[in-house]
């Protein structure tokens, strides 16, 4: 099915979603049915991880042992490319930021700059919470995987932590994505199909997982130095593996933050209640103080444009 006709079924799917959620079900295999589509559509994507808002944080609250051992396992792949300068980081993906929050806990660097994204405004806003409740400084706004409001090379080291994962198919778009922003590298912590055993193999199929991601990279001419499985992993039949990607150009590093316009690549400034892209007379409204980036949060504003320009 088409993203229009899935647009047009926008109703019938959150409320099957909702259902089966309730339910115990699986929300985004009743979208798949629903609709008769192979793989997950951005949509059910979003409703999906909106539904799980705040399920995060309590299990961080339930489990806080198996928490700390997956941040530690990250903050160490993440560490030896940091440690050299004050860097800053991104996480894409980021839930309710309880890797993020970790992760800056565990590294024992300072960081000129941290933070996270995610398509769900319902888990940012318990990402916020949660951060606040740790004392964690990093910053935390709606975007999307892939068109991510930053500019070329604006952050040192762009990662994920099972982010990618539900987007099987756009593979490309999403690893090209990180690795345009990044400066320096990319760390993908994700379910990596071709070294997954065939049960898992076989469920990670059923769920329209992403395969296929270190030849995505090469593809992209990214330099792969590092692929495996990782030692600890929170489902078996889900095994965490990393891919890390350097990149053998790095631009300047960009203070403060350079952020861009997600539909239209012009800058775009923080103002207040606002993010605006002056240049195209288009803005992203703040909601509860959290700034909602994604390109369909895009306003048509020439006038306020204008007016802010004089």
């Amino acid at each position: 099915m088409s993203s229009n006709s899935a647009a047009l079924a926008f109703g019938p799917v959150v409320r099957a979603m909702r259902e089966a959620y309730r339910n115990g079900g699986n929300a985004m295999e009743a979208a798949r049915a629903l609709l008769g589509a192979d793989a997950n559509l951005p949509m059910a994507v979003l409703v999906a991880y909106d539904l799980q808002a705040g399920t995060y944080v309590d299990s961080a609250r339930a489990q806080p042992g198996r928490t700390e051992t997956w941040c530690s396992q990250l903050a160490d792949l993440l560490r030896p490319l940091v440690t050299h300068s004050p860097s800053s980081i991104l996480e894409v993906g980021v839930g309710e930021a309880t890797t993020l929050a970790g992760v800056v806990e565990q590294l024992g660097v300072t960081l000129r700059w941290a933070g996270g994204f995610d398509v769900s405004w319902s888990r940012i806003d318990a990402a916020r919470g949660w951060l606040a409740e740790r004392h964690i400084a990093a910053e935390t706004f709606v975007g999307d995987l892939f068109a991510i409001p930053l500019a070329d090379g604006a952050v040192d080291v762009v990662y994920s932590s099972h982010s990618l994962e539900p987007n099987g198919g756009r593979e490309l778009e999403a690893v090209g994505e990180c690795l345009r922003v990044a400066r320096r590298a990319v760390v993908l912590v994700e379910p990596l199909y071709e070294l997954a055993a065939p049960d898992a193999q076989a469920r990670m199929r059923s769920h329209g997982y992403v395969r296929g991601l270190r030849e995505a990279a090469e593809s992209l001419g990214a330099r792969v130095v590092d692929y495996r499985l990782l030692p600890y992993t929170g489902n078996p039949l889900n095994p965490s593996g990393v891919l890390v990607l350097e990149k053998d150009t790095q631009a300047p590093a960009t203070d403060p933050l350079a952020w861009r316009c997600p539909l239209t690549h012009a800058p775009l400034i923080p103002e207040g209640d606002l993010f605006l892209a002056a240049d195209v007379g288009i803005a992203y409204p703040v909601m509860r103080g959290i700034p909602l980036l994604r390109p369909e949060h895009g306003v048509v504003a020439s006038r306020l444009a204008d007016t802010m320009r004089r």
